[in-house]
């Protein structure tokens, strides 16, 4: 197959190497050409870890838009969620139609993909999205990529009419677990509840040492976790809402392969969590510029207070995060982040929300 791979950072990097070794065609694009400088000089993107060690050789690595897409049969998204409108946008004025596929959407990823075409006066192309990343991977020198863990499942869903990017997908990832619709994989997103918790409690951690503790371990307290199951709790109540009987995070992570198989889903989560082999090392983010709250807050908190309000689900904890990380990073998530309007969904009632992603 022919794929474009579109951004160069950790996620782009991984998906180059898995892809490359399973014999497909990459072409590995990324706006910022100093980014793909150092595979360039390289010949290619280095990789180590699970998925061994070597030198993945994609057949194109460009800056050009264009010329990535020419000839590819899907386009595989592995930017930060962020970069989603803009990189529609784009895609939308070179006139691309193609599966698109979002290697994640997160929270509302495939909506927001989907009304940034809208917004660029063209009609959306088929997409599917994962749930969360489907490796965990670092970039820790220029040119190459470690990859500590490799997903066992992830969730997918697909606007209607997507069903070609959910084939593409599934054939590029079998670890890929179809579900009912969009909001099935969007709330599913681990880390809208692994990553705010312990980005807004241990804020000052983070501003003080500039990162230097793991984010998973050291930070994940009997506190942080007892926030962090409540924040759970609000999201399966939205889950239920709109039809969809989810498991804990806990149970999520173990079907993902972040938390040991053997753990019960009624353990402590922060002993769950810290025990995860992939996670273990990962060093807490070293400023409040990290995505760990630009990211996740506009472009996973947000959107899922949208939904819940569309649900009509009270999600008090959720709503108190989202409150202190904009006051704590000066910041108005709703500017610039994943609103209703920006995934085209305001104004719409739960069953109303519903009908838009069934599949028909």
């Amino acid at each position: 197959m022919n794929i474009a791979i579109l951004g160069a950072g950790a996620a782009g990097a991984a998906a180059t190497a898995e892809l490359t070794l399973a014999g497909h065609s990459v072409a590995l694009w990324n706006r910022s050409a100093d980014t793909l400088a150092p595979f360039q000089a390289r010949g290619g993107v280095a990789f180590e870890g699970v998925l061994g060690a070597g030198l993945a050789r994609p057949a194109l690595i460009t800056a050009d838009l264009r010329q990535a897409l020419l000839g590819a049969d899907v386009a595989l998204v592995t930017l930060p969620t962020l970069a989603h409108p803009a990189l529609a946008t784009a895609l939308a004025e070179t006139g691309w139609t193609g599966p698109v596929v979002l290697n994640p959407g997160h929270t509302g990823g495939a909506l927001e993909f989907a009304q940034s075409y809208r917004e660029a006066g063209c009609a959306p192309p088929p997409v599917a999205e994962f749930s969360t990343l489907t490796y965990i991977a670092r970039k820790l020198q220029p040119g190459a990529v470690t990859i500590t863990g490799a997903a066992k499942q992830v969730r997918m869903g697909w606007l209607p009419g997507g069903e070609s990017a959910a084939a593409l997908a599934r054939t590029l990832y079998p670890c890929a677990l179809p579900v009912a619709d969009v909001l099935a994989a969007n709330l599913a997103n681990a880390n809208m509840v692994l990553h705010p918790p312990g980005a807004v409690m241990a804020a000052a951690w983070v501003e003080a040492t500039c990162g230097d503790f793991t984010f998973y371990v050291q930070a994940m307290t009997p506190g942080v976790a007892r926030v962090m199951r409540r924040l759970d709790d609000e999201r399966l109540a939205v889950a239920a809402a709109f039809g969809h009987d989810l498991p804990s995070v806990v149970g999520e992570m173990k079907a993902i392969g972040t938390v040991a198989a053997d753990v019960p889903d009624d353990a402590p989560y922060e002993v769950a969590i810290s025990g995860g082999a992939a996670n273990a090392r990962i060093k807490a983010p070293d400023s409040l510029a990290h995505r760990y709250y630009r990211e996740d807050f506009g472009h996973g908190v947000l959107p899922f207070l949208e939904l819940a309000q569309i649900a009509g689900v009270a999600v008090p904890v959720a709503a108190a995060l989202f409150a202190v990380a904009e006051a704590a990073l000066a910041t108005d998530f709703r500017s610039t982040g994943r609103t209703a309007a920006a995934m085209g969904i305001a104004g719409l009632t739960r069953e109303g929300l519903m009908d838009l992603v069934r599949h028909r």
